[in-house]
């Protein structure tokens, strides 16, 4: 997302003409369209990292809840989630990814309304579009539970998944179990999943 800036007219204009031919959206992730239920791993950034999810504890516990609402009221099963100062991730089967999607973007949308005006920063953008990624395998929704899961260790805001609130990490580890869930770290290692997706500097 952050390539664009670095990129000379010409590239900008091959990438615009290149994803205009496939009929993609010019400046958001495209959404496919599937004929069966599928698991898709969900993510959002704030624009440029910056964390505007995360002023307050009150803020985030409010935006975790309303995106858990916003998945439940499209009939959507949530495995996995985790909402960060700057980004949230979660692991979703839906039939409708795209409805889904347009949903999570209005309640960007509804959320960057009431906290500009918060925050005085009337006109600011908050979120880029919400990205979805569809699960291929067992191994690859194991490995994106994990990472979903330890990304708040990841990026050095709590040493134990437990510890941070705003995530499924305690609901998962009652309903498995400390021990079957480092088996499923050790069997399913996160290794390089998701590198450079959290870089400012991409």
């Amino acid at each position: 997302m952050y390539d664009w800036r670095k990129m000379t007219l010409k590239q900008r204009t091959d990438a615009l003409e290149m994803r205009s031919a496939r009929r993609f959206p010019w400046h958001g992730p495209p959404h496919f369209v599937y004929n069966v239920p599928c698991h898709f791993h969900l993510s959002a950034a704030c624009y440029e990292h910056a964390p505007i999810i995360g002023l307050s504890p009150e803020r985030m516990a409010k935006f975790e809840n309303d995106l858990l609402g916003v998945v439940s009221l499209e009939g959507c099963e949530c495995s996995a989630w985790c909402v960060l100062p700057n980004h949230w991730h979660a692991l979703v089967k839906t039939a409708d990814v795209k409805s889904l999607c347009r949903r999570i973007g209005q309640l960007h949308g509804r959320r960057s309304c009431t906290w500009n005006r918060e925050d005085e920063c009337t006109g600011r953008k908050s979120f880029h579009a919400c990205s979805d990624r569809r699960i291929r395998n067992d191994a690859h929704m194991h490995a994106t539970m994990n990472y979903i899961h330890h990304n708040p260790v990841h990026h050095g805001y709590v040493s134990d998944w437990c510890d941070w609130p705003y995530s499924s990490a305690g609901r998962f580890l009652d309903e498995v179990g400390r021990s079957r869930a480092a088996e499923l770290w050790r069997q399913y290692p996160v290794l390089d999943y998701g590198a450079g997706w959290d870089d400012a500097e991409m």
